[in-house]
């Protein structure tokens, strides 16, 4: 006459059982696609302590122009009012929006002339990462950041070729562009 098991070793057997075959299925679902699900915006009945929990990608960074080169260069697009840092291999490593003066450079191929660490702008603001690539109009253009952080919009009826950035932005091309670097300017 065959044995009988108490109740205790099926239960335990089962529950072993059921508990490897959920982590065999974790570990297999852990290495397939994982799908996303779209977040339905909430209903006018939603209730109004309810909020979603996810938050909107924020919009990637405008893509590098086309035409603007190859190698280490700093990019400037005139009508995009950005910048971006390009390394070697002609991957943008950081871009940023600026705040152009009231005179622009032409298009064209330049390089970093002149660096200076801080002076007094034109327009009378303190400024620091001074770096100058061309003249245009009589009028040096220049990348910059003021000292204090702060972007005044320019001084009416005057010619000024200071492009500024924020002070975070201002220290890492500072950074990146010595004197000789390249600066492709875009429309």
């Amino acid at each position: 006459m065959a044995a009988r098991l108490p109740s205790w070793a099926w239960v335990t057997g089962l529950t072993v059982g059921a508990t490897a075959a959920v982590v065999a299925l974790a570990v297999q679902a852990d290495h397939g696609p994982h799908p996303t699900a779209a977040v339905a915006s909430p209903s006018a009945s939603a209730s109004a302590g309810a909020h979603a929990s996810t938050r909107p990608k924020p919009p990637a960074p405008p893509v590098l122009p086309a035409a603007s080169g190859v190698g280490r260069r700093i990019v400037y697009s005139i009508g995009g009012k950005r910048v971006w840092l390009v390394d070697a291999t002609g991957k943008a490593t950081r871009t940023f929006t600026v705040w152009p003066g009231t005179v622009n450079p032409q298009p064209g191929r330049y390089s970093i002339i002149k660096r200076i660490q801080s002076l007094k702008g034109s327009d009378g603001v303190e400024i620091e990462h001074v770096m100058y690539f061309t003249v245009a109009s009589g009028v040096n253009i220049a990348f910059s950041n003021a000292l204090d952080g702060s972007s005044p919009p320019p001084a009416d009826g005057k010619k000024l070729g200071g492009i500024r950035m924020d002070k975070e932005d201002g220290a890492a091309l500072w950074s990146f562009g010595d004197q000789g670097t390249g600066v492709a300017v875009v429309n």
